[in-house]
């Protein structure tokens, strides 16, 4: 698109995904802005002033050169000064300061887009910087949702049921995906983050996977069979959690001694049979995945199924093609406070035949997270760099709380194997048998 153009896109952009943080912050009041829902989430407050300063940084100080206005907060709103668990304890903004001071930074940014060539700089190429700094606060959206389902109360936000699969019951459980090259990763992706880059070419063997994530009924059969008691399932680190954990079922479910409820936002309801299962930890994905004799699929095995189209050998950006998604496409933007049905969103199905592997839910890959051959950190090394290792594993697709603006079929996130808070999710893969093969 044209430069003027750029800028008419950012600007909306911008004002789109700031929105969305206000729904989630005015829709409580002070008391539950400032408090801690859980030791492994920031206060709401925190989240909000922090994309404030992640953009006077970037934007304000870096891009446009201007004089700082809150230099003193600068450690504050430190991400790796402070962990999770003490950052009630400093001296924050309060949630008018707070407003106010996002409300200041946005203003400069405005004038600042409107003056700024988007071009003859790396930052600034294709609007880059403001790119970057729109899924920073799109990703600390998502974070203030998923403590949103940490807190107690009664609900605050809203939403509509999302769409059922007309044809669901006649999809095949797993589709096969032939092996061979393709290309993995962007170098062309303007907005695409340094842990996506470069492309590169991989190859993968043959590979069965599952055409949409793992239920919630499938998995209750997992636990009806003893899932959480067997410890030939899991791995000797997964095993080790569940005992210290005292894992028995997913985050947020509990037995009212006849049936599994969920709370969800708020909400306390019977746990929806056809709906992929959300907040297990990879540990007990794949305890699952082994109790089903299948496995995870790798992360290059997911972007396959997700990206290639053997029609034309191309790597698409999204399963459907290259289209932005819209919401006939995926589960995205906290349109649906849930995954949508197994088999939704038919137009979004990838050449493969898999579908939902955008939106609903993040999936555990069995990748650790690490970069591509040839990555270079940009434009700084904590974005990926510091995180890259066997302490994380990659989960790849978006969940429904993810904005579009944030993922695409490239995308990569990381986290802990214990984590449950976020909207994580899973489909099996396993390789195939070599009578299936013809």
């Amino acid at each position: 698109m044209g430069i003027e153009d750029l800028r008419a896109h950012v600007a909306d952009e911008l004002a789109r995904t700031r929105r969305r943080s206000a729904v989630l912050t005015d829709s409580v009041d002070d008391e539950d802005l400032v408090r801690q829902h859980s030791p492994l989430m920031s206060p709401l407050v925190w989240d909000l002033a922090h994309v404030g300063s992640q953009e006077e940084l970037w934007l304000v100080r870096d891009v446009g050169g201007a004089e700082a206005i809150r230099p003193d907060i600068d450690d504050l709103y430190d991400a790796f000064k402070h962990a999770r668990k003490d950052r009630p304890e400093l001296p924050l903004l309060g949630p008018e300061e707070a407003r106010e001071y996002v409300g200041t930074v946005r203003d400069k940014v405005f004038d600042l887009l409107d003056r700024t060539p988007l071009e003859g700089r790396r930052l600034v190429d294709g609007a880059f910087a403001f790119g970057m700094i729109v899924q920073h606060e799109q990703q600390h959206d998502e974070t203030m949702l998923a403590t949103h389902q940490l807190r107690r109360g009664a609900p605050v936000l809203t939403d509509e049921a999302p769409p059922r699969a007309a044809d669901a019951d006649s999809l095949p459980a797993e589709v096969l995906v032939r092996g061979g090259t393709f290309v993995m990763g962007t170098s062309t992706e303007p907005w695409a983050l340094d842990n996506e880059r470069p492309a590169h070419e991989v190859h993968v063997d043959d590979f069965w996977i599952d055409t949409t994530p793992v239920t919630n009924g499938d998995y209750q059969r997992f636990m009806a069979d003893g899932g959480y008691d067997r410890p030939e399932l899991w791995s000797a680190d997964g095993w080790a959690h569940r005992l210290h954990a005292k894992l028995r079922a997913p985050r947020f479910w509990e037995h009212d001694g006849q049936r599994w409820l969920r709370r969800r936002f708020g909400h306390v309801e019977p746990v929806p049979a056809d709906e992929p299962v959300v907040h297990v930890s990879f540990h007990e994905a794949q305890a699952y995945a082994n109790w089903i004799g299948k496995r995870l699929p790798t992360e290059q095995e997911w972007e396959k199924a997700a990206r290639h189209d053997p029609r034309t050998g191309r790597s698409l950006r999204y399963p459907w093609g290259d289209g932005d998604p819209g919401p006939e496409h995926a589960n995205l933007g906290q349109r649906h406070l849930r995954p949508a049905p197994r088999g939704a969103y038919p137009e979004g199905e990838a050449p493969c035949g898999a579908r939902q592997l955008i939106g609903d839910v993040w999936e555990w890959t069995s990748t650790d997270f690490l970069p591509y051959p040839g990555f270079s950190a940009f434009p700084y090394r904590e974005y990926s760099e510091v995180f890259f290792g066997p302490d994380y594993k990659v989960l790849r697709g978006g969940s429904f709380g993810t904005d579009p603006a944030a993922c695409r079929g490239t995308f990569r996130n990381w986290d802990y194997p214990i984590r449950r808070q976020i909207f994580s999710g899973f489909r099996c893969a396993r390789t195939p048998r070599p009578e299936e093969l013809g």
